[in-house]
């Protein structure tokens, strides 16, 4: 039973409001997933960390948890215009790898990478592949009521159609429709974007399907659609994703679930700041690509990296160097030896543990939670004590998954 209110900014509303869970006392959470055509960055992993804090602080505040992060293996373009290649057939020729097998290969290596960082294996994880007949359905839905247009090269979503389109983002459309260039083809608008692309006559893709439109494969928006909707209903709790998300597909994916369910998707939007590396973002295509390995090769505990992420909130920008990570490895080997000096046997003080509850609840301010004075706050603290709910809690960096 739930023991604490929690509070979270919702980047569609732009403002702080409570969560009230849409099924009492469980919260859905859909967090978008890894593009499986290369390894996830630290960047990358920034993201997964912050979704796990949430769903440790819920936990935590006695809430239970349905917790998805899907794995993309077909259909992200590299081009958010649609255009350029298929990531994974791009990724296919830079490996000689099927497109199959690199899913497979990165895959793995993404898991190996929540392992390696305590974040706890979510409850389900959806491959687009696997939902190919879903995301068929959905377009069909969109397509009868109206939303979409039929080109030469695929099923397109019609923006003009939808009055309140790019309202996340805080788009101007009207805008961007003077910018339309002529390199936009048979797109009527310039936000219109992909639901199912068509492949090229007489080429032969390694992952493709047949469909009513002819044989293709889906559009990047359109996975985490049929796939957040199969697992957690048409309109759920939470949904998670990085700040680059909310102009394109986040914004693209509330637009498909207006058009074929009427629902925004999920009651509030998370999106977390970026890991930068000084003044730049880290970036696959970019400069400063740095793994959970390279951080392991320089003798560096992954939890290191854990603990520098836990000192910053979701909301703020994190600079990235390995100065800062030695630091947070030195901070945490402190930390440590602090709970491993207490008294054994002993109980923590409550008002401790409101403190730290209140902290946490208050749109996920584990940074602020972790800045109390552990030996000063606490008579005495045993992780032996499994049965108290606090000492699950105050696990954010150690706890096993």
């Amino acid at each position: 039973m739930a023991t604490h209110e929690i509070q979270l900014f919702c980047t569609f509303t732009r403002s702080l409001r409570p969560l009230v869970p849409i099924k009492a006392g469980t919260v859905s959470m859909y967090c978008c997933g890894p593009t499986v055509y290369d390894y996830a960055h630290i960047g990358n992993l920034r993201t997964y960390l912050n979704e796990d804090f949430m769903r440790r602080t819920l936990e935590f505040c006695g809430y239970g948890v349905q917790h998805v992060i899907n794995i993309t293996d077909v259909g992200h373009l590299t081009s958010d215009a649609d255009e350029g290649e298929d990531k994974m057939e791009k990724g296919s020729a830079r490996t000689g790898k099927t497109a199959w097998e690199l899913a497979t290969y990165y895959t793995e290596a993404f898991l190996k990478d929540l392992k390696g960082l305590k974040i706890k294996s979510p409850h389900h994880m959806p491959k687009a592949t696997d939902y190919i007949a879903q995301q068929i359905q959905t377009v069909q839905q969109i397509e009868a009521n109206g939303f979409s247009y039929i080109t030469s090269d695929g099923v397109y979503f019609d923006t003009s159609k939808l009055d309140n389109y790019g309202e996340l983002a805080r788009l101007n459309v009207e805008g961007l429709q003077e910018g339309l260039r002529v390199e936009a083809g048979q797109k009527r608008n310039k936000t219109d974007f992909a639901l199912w692309k068509l492949s090229a006559a007489g080429s032969h893709r390694q992952m493709e399907w047949d469909s009513p439109w002819g044989r293709g494969f889906p559009g990047w928006h359109i996975e985490c659609t049929a796939m957040s909707v199969a697992l957690l209903g048409q309109y759920f709790d939470v949904h998670w994703g990085a700040e680059d998300h909310i102009p394109v597909h986040h914004t693209n994916e509330i637009a498909q679930c207006q058009a074929a369910h009427g629902t925004r998707a999920a009651n509030f939007w998370l999106h977390a700041k970026f890991l930068n590396l000084a003044t730049e973002k880290m970036s696959k295509s970019g400069g400063g690509f740095i793994r959970l390995t390279h951080i392991v090769e320089k003798g560096i505990h992954p939890l290191a990296f854990r603990y520098l992420c836990l000192g910053a909130h979701y909301r703020a920008a994190l600079e990235f160097s390995w100065e800062n990570l030695q630091a947070a490895e030195t901070s945490l080997s402190r930390f440590s030896n602090q709970i491993l000096a207490l008294p054994d046997g002993g109980s923590i003080i409550e008002p401790a543990i409101q403190e730290f509850q209140a902290c946490v609840a208050n749109d996920l301010g584990v940074a602020q939670g972790l800045g109390m004075e552990i030996t000063q706050r606490f008579s005495s603290f045993s992780c032996k004590h499994q049965s108290h709910n606090s000492c699950h809690g105050l696990n954010f960096w150690s706890e096993s998954r």
